[in-house]
This record gives structure tokens, C-alpha cells and sequence, in this order.
């Protein structure tokens, strides 16, 4: 008897959490095999598994090495799956978006969720890595021409990065034409107002749609 989209999804969401690389191949050819969208196998299967994963890394019940296995799952997942996304995912001009982590902080599966998520919705994705001074945020900015820049940190210590970011923008006289979304553990969105972030997400999934809301892609 076929599965139910629901039941196939969870699949999913399970492969890449119990790190079954091979096994999620089979499951998200089922998935397409059975006519449904690509996009919600991606987004609600693959990348529901790694944000469940990040939680329990966040709880330390999952390890650094947990996390790299994870993620190899859902990469082969999103093999089989991205060929078959709308003509629209995949081709023509490319929001282009700048990330990562602030200077001072060297924790970036969070970031790099972000930046996998967004680059599976249609954004072209220029990734700064981690421990990036605040100028180098503005600088690659400036360089691509991208009109959003995404910033995280897990430190509370580093935070204060991320303000300097806008006052950057502000001395070069674009802040208006750059949106800028901020994350991580210790964020919340009353320090995004305080600082003037344009918004704030508090997951992957989540990040994607602030980001088409910021640029008027949704």
C-alpha cells in the first residue's frame, strides 16, 4: 500500500535525524515516485530532520560528528530531490544574500542550516564562514551588489557584532538598500529591534520565509 505524503515526510524528517544516508535515497524516490512536491519533501522532511538534529545538539545529546553525518543525509536526500523543483527554483536571477557568523564566534551549524535552506528555496548564497569582522559583512555586500545579509552568533559576548554590522552600512550610506536578518540562540527579536535588524528568524525553515518577506519574494 502507498504511504501518505505524511507518512513520507516523516520518513524523511527520521532518515536524516537516525543519519540513514542510504536509506533516505530510497525514501525520497518513493516521495517523487509518488507525485508530490519536491519543495515540501525539502523543506518538511530533509530540513524538519536537521532542525531536529540542531535541537538536540543544542541540548548536547547530539555531537559535532552526529551533526556532520546528519547533514550527509540530508544531502543525499536533496540529490534526488532538487532535480525535480519548479523551473523557477532553479534557474534565472538569483536573490543574492550574504551570511555568517559574527566575529568572535566560531559555532556555525546553525549557520550553515540557514545557508542550505536558503540556497534550496532559490537564493545565491556568498557564505563568509565563521569568527567574520563586521566589515567584511559590508564589504562582500557592497562587492555582489546583495541586498540582504544574514549574521548569527550562539555568543552573548558577540553579539554586539551584529550592530556594528547596520552602523557600518549606515557610514556607507546604504542601509536602505540593505535588508539585514540576525539569529542564533541568545538573539531574540527585541534585541533585532534594538539594534535596527530588519528582522529576526528563529530557526532554518523559518529564516527562508523572512528572507522572501524582507525582499518581497514571498
Amino acid at each position: 500500500m502507498a504511504k501518505s505524503k505524511e507518512e513520507l515526510l516523516e520518513k524523511l524528517s527520521e532518515c536524516v535525524l537516525e543519519m540513514e544516508e542510504e536509506e533516505v535515497v530510497d525514501v525520497a524516490e518513493e516521495y517523487i515516485a509518488a507525485g508530490y512536491p519536491a519543495f515540501d519533501g525539502i523543506m518538511d522532511g530533509l530540513v524538519d530532520g536537521m532542525n531536529k538534529a540542531s535541537d538536540l545538539y543544542d541540548e548536547e545529546e547530539y555531537f559535532v560528528t552526529d551533526i556532520l553525518l546528519c547533514s550527509d543525509a540530508m544531502y543525499a536526500g536533496l540529490e534526488v530531490l532538487r532535480p525535480h523543483l519548479p523551473e523557477s527554483a532553479q534557474s534565472g536571477e538569483k536573490p543574492k544574500a550574504v551570511i555568517g557568523v559574527v566575529e568572535g564566534d566560531t559555532h556555525d551549524i546553525g549557520k550553515n542550516l540557514v545557508k542550505i535552506m536558503m540556497d534550496t528555496a532559490g537564493f545565491e548564497m556568498y557564505d563568509l564562514g565563521r569568527d567574520v569582522p563586521p566589515e567584511a559583512f559590508v564589504k562582500k555586500a557592497i562587492e555582489i551588489q546583495a541586498p540582504l545579509i544574514c549574521i548569527s552568533t550562539l555568543m552573548t559576548t558577540t553579539m554586539i557584532g551584529m550592530k556594528t554590522v547596520i552602523e557600518q552600512l549606515k557610514e556607507q550610506g546604504i542601509r536602505d538598500q540593505v535588508k539585514v536578518m540576525v539569529g542564533g540562540s541568545p538573539v531574540s527579536q527585541k534585541f533585532a529591534n534594538e539594534i535596527g535588524a530588519d528582522g529576526y528568524s528563529v530557526n532554518a525553515v523559518e529564516a527562508v520565509k523572512l528572507a522572501k518577506k524582507l525582499l518581497d519574494l514571498a
